[in-house]
């Protein structure tokens, strides 16, 4: 027997759909819960069925549960020796290509793919890389264009960069005043910036590699194994994908095996 809850949260999806197009209801419940009732307790609203009232009347609600429950946890070089492995294993794989594509798949504020954006000019591949960095909610998306992000967490960032690998100074990608570090704008110009909902949109190119970093942990089953197809039509031939510390593609899925086990990197067989 369904609870009333579960029903109420069902309906409150469905309504997030029906107004928004954007499809949560086959994210992992817990998150989904922890986050809705979040926004009732900011909105003081004692029920899920109150919440689900409010944004259907009030555009302004919508629009903050959207932003709840889209993923924006982030930072440059974020797990070091992720980037470490990609600079060290994957690139000498793919430096004899004409041409490197690279997509992040939920790249909200845009943070590790300006960390690849250094990676590859570092690497001397510029010239002939092209990174294609999507999420679904537009308003990170704006802030990824930005380059714009907090000085104080300019530290822990070069910490990162270090162990990851890089030959530089990091403080040469930047320039800071009191409060924000805006980086290069030459690093830019290898990024496309673009909405794209792994829920519901498909395929638009074939990449190299793909990095797609702890996002399907908010995923059920079905709906990782719905990515998982997309990620597979996507690949190029031997192509990479990158994925999260708790993440892992299940072996049912065939289309992939293991590359390093560790930093949970997969290449196409």
């Amino acid at each position: 027997m369904v609870k009333n809850e579960d029903l109420e949260l069902e309906l409150l999806l469905l309504a997030v759909y029906r107004l928004s197009g954007y499809d949560f209801r086959n994210y992992m419940r817990s998150s989904i819960m922890r986050r809705t009732t979040a926004r009732m307790n900011a909105e003081k609203l004692s029920s899920i069925t109150s919440l689900t009232e409010k944004i259907i009347h009030d555009e302004r609600v919508l629009n903050d549960i959207l932003k709840d429950f889209s993923i924006n946890v982030t930072e440059m070089f974020r797990d070091p020796t992720f980037f470490k492995a990609v600079r060290e294993e994957v690139i000498p794989l793919l430096r004899g290509l004409p041409e490197i594509r690279i997509w992040h798949a939920g790249c909200s504020t845009g943070e590790e793919a300006y960390s690849m954006a250094i990676l590859i000019e570092e690497e001397g591949l510029s010239d002939r890389t092209k990174i294609y960095a999507t999420d679904m909610n537009e308003s990170v998306l704006v802030m990824a264009e930005s380059g714009i992000m907090p000085l104080r967490k300019m530290q822990a960032y070069t910490k990162n960069y270090i162990m990851a690998g890089g030959n530089k100074s990091f403080s040469e990608y930047y320039d800071a005043d009191s409060e924000v570090a805006r980086l290069k704008p030459s690093l830019k110009k290898n990024i496309v910036f673009a909405q794209h909902n792994l829920v519901t949109d498909g395929s638009f190119n074939e990449f190299h590699l793909i990095i797609c970093r702890n996002v399907l942990i908010y995923f059920n089953l079905d709906l990782q194994r719905q990515v998982f197809q997309l990620f597979d039509e996507s690949l190029s031939h031997r192509g990479f994908l990158g994925l999260g510390t708790k993440e892992t593609a299940r072996p049912e899925l065939g289309f992939l095996e293991a590359f390093n086990t560790r930093e949970k990197l997969y290449r196409k067989k």
